[in-house]
């Protein structure tokens, strides 16, 4: 239940469209509800501003579906990541209004019920087997409010495609960056953008890349002071912090006082 869904219950309370107790019950699964096999936590966003998300991997589809059917009837949006096509057919069977994003991986109902945040983010992929990852945290990103670019099949080995961006990149408010391999790309879209980069390992490339252990390695050591990394092929986390990091800059923006930012010696 977000703050918007809880001001509304209230509301219709005050205007006499629904009973104390009625809202009583709406309430009653503060902090969490117990549906026996997990905890769900509803009021997420009134602590973070952000909703929680189902994570489906290792879940059964009755499992995935129980809780999206719960999340659903408690507060609308529902995200859930790492779904599988049978974890969706089964989501579906209760809710056929359920949006599979098969590239990414993700099963949506609604958009987070999150205001939309000014400006734009990038998500960026070196090459096409890093789309999956990409795909998450650009869905992701939407649901939680953002709007994004998508810049796809632009790694380094073939530099003219990012460089080719470099107007787009020049307007957005943080990049993400998905890449295996060597994970060069992060490095050379920080050193274009004014802007924080996400850099996002992918579990892509030959033996030596070590499932994304090179590229997690090669982005924690890069030269670009504006990088940050996240978990090899966390396309979700990454587009978490992103929306974490356009609301709070969008607050300070708001704001009277002016931040001072002091400059580097």
């Amino acid at each position: 239940m977000t703050r918007e869904t809880i001001l509304e219950l209230l509301e219709r309370v005050q205007a006499g469209d629904t009973t104390p107790a009625a809202a009583l019950r709406q309430l009653a699964n503060l902090p969490y509800e117990d549906a026996g096999f997990a905890r769900i936590d509803h009021h997420r966003s009134l602590r973070l501003g952000l909703p929680e998300v189902i994570y489906a991997a290792g879940k059964t589809p009755e499992q995935t579906a129980e809780i999206f059917a719960r999340m659903a009837a408690a507060g609308g949006s529902v995200l859930a990541t790492r779904a599988s096509a049978e974890a969706y057919a089964a989501v579906r069977a209760r809710m056929p209004e359920a949006d599979w994003h098969e590239t990414a991986r993700i099963i949506a109902r609604g958009n987070g019920g999150i205001r939309r945040a000014d400006g734009a983010i990038a998500v960026i992929c070196a090459g096409t087997s890093d789309l999956p990852v990409a795909e998450e945290a650009a869905v992701t990103a939407e649901y939680l409010g953002l709007n994004v670019v998508r810049i796809s099949d632009a790694g380094v080995a073939g530099l003219h495609r990012i460089l080719a961006e470099r107007e787009t990149l020049g307007s957005v408010r943080a990049a993400i960056v998905c890449a295996g391999m060597e994970g060069a790309l992060p490095s050379v879209v920080g050193g274009l953008v004014a802007a924080p980069v996400i850099a996002v390992p992918t579990s892509v490339g030959y033996g030596a890349a070590f499932g994304g252990v090179a590229a997690l390695l090669g982005m924690l050591n890069s030269c670009s002071p504006n990088v940050c990394v996240v978990n090899i092929d966390n396309g979700f986390g990454a587009a978490y912090v992103a929306a974490m990091m356009v609301r709070a800059a969008a607050t300070s923006e708001a704001s009277p006082q002016e931040a001072a930012v002091p400059s580097a010696r």
